[in-house]
């Protein structure tokens, strides 16, 4: 579990195939941890990298690796390429949740829709499949790349919904939603408590 309060902004630096390359296959990420802790971090830990859990295969001086399923990769958008990456580990009994409850279970891709400063902070409006459209509501939580935020407004589509957020300049300094731009897709994680509420109105009485 996670709390959606990136804890660093680190580098995929290196990027190799496994099981030879064949295309079914996944890919081995050896990431810079940034400014990540890792002395309490061990191997068969989990880190949440741009929201995906991941579990630590390696360790090194600044950093440490994962393998990444070829399906991960289906279903993920920013571990596929070098780059900045958002970074959190798990959560361990007696931490403060600043954010909400995580999975680092990737929900679905959003949309860029808009991405502008507006004042001091920034207007974040994403697009969302039909699928997740019911998750979503005003001061909702929702996760962007591993960001936990709060939903400032819901408008429905006919593809979805879109949704607005606006991110202060603290979050945009330390994470890698600085980089956003249109059209780009970004990881999506829904209210886990919105999971299960969702679940329980759809049985039937």
């Amino acid at each position: 579990m996670f709390t959606g309060i990136v804890a660093a902004v680190g580098r995929i630096q290196k990027i190799e195939p496994l099981d030879g390359g064949h295309a079914y296959a996944g890919v081995h990420l050896t990431i810079h941890a940034g400014g990540l802790d890792l002395n309490d971090v061990g191997l068969g830990d989990s880190i949440a990298i741009q929201g995906a859990c991941m579990t630590v295969v390696s360790k090194h001086a600044d950093g440490f690796a994962v393998d990444v399923s070829r399906e991960s990769l289906r279903l993920t958008m920013g571990l596929d390429k070098e780059g900045e990456v958002n970074l959190e580990k798990s959560l361990r009994v007696g931490d403060q949740i600043g954010g909400h409850i995580v999975s680092g279970h990737v929900d679905g891709l959003g949309e860029v829709v808009k991405f502008e400063p507006v004042g001091e902070s920034w207007e974040l409006i994403v697009q969302a499949s039909k699928d997740l459209a019911a998750f979503l509501a005003y001061k909702g939580s929702i996760t962007v790349n591993g960001v936990s935020l709060t939903v400032n407004r819901v408008e429905d589509v006919a593809q979805g919904c879109q949704f607005s957020i606006n991110l202060i300049p603290h979050t945009i300094s330390v994470t890698t939603l600085k980089h956003l731009v249109p059209g780009q897709k970004v990881n999506l994680e829904v209210d886990t408590i919105a999971r299960y509420v969702q679940r329980m109105l759809s049985l039937e009485r």
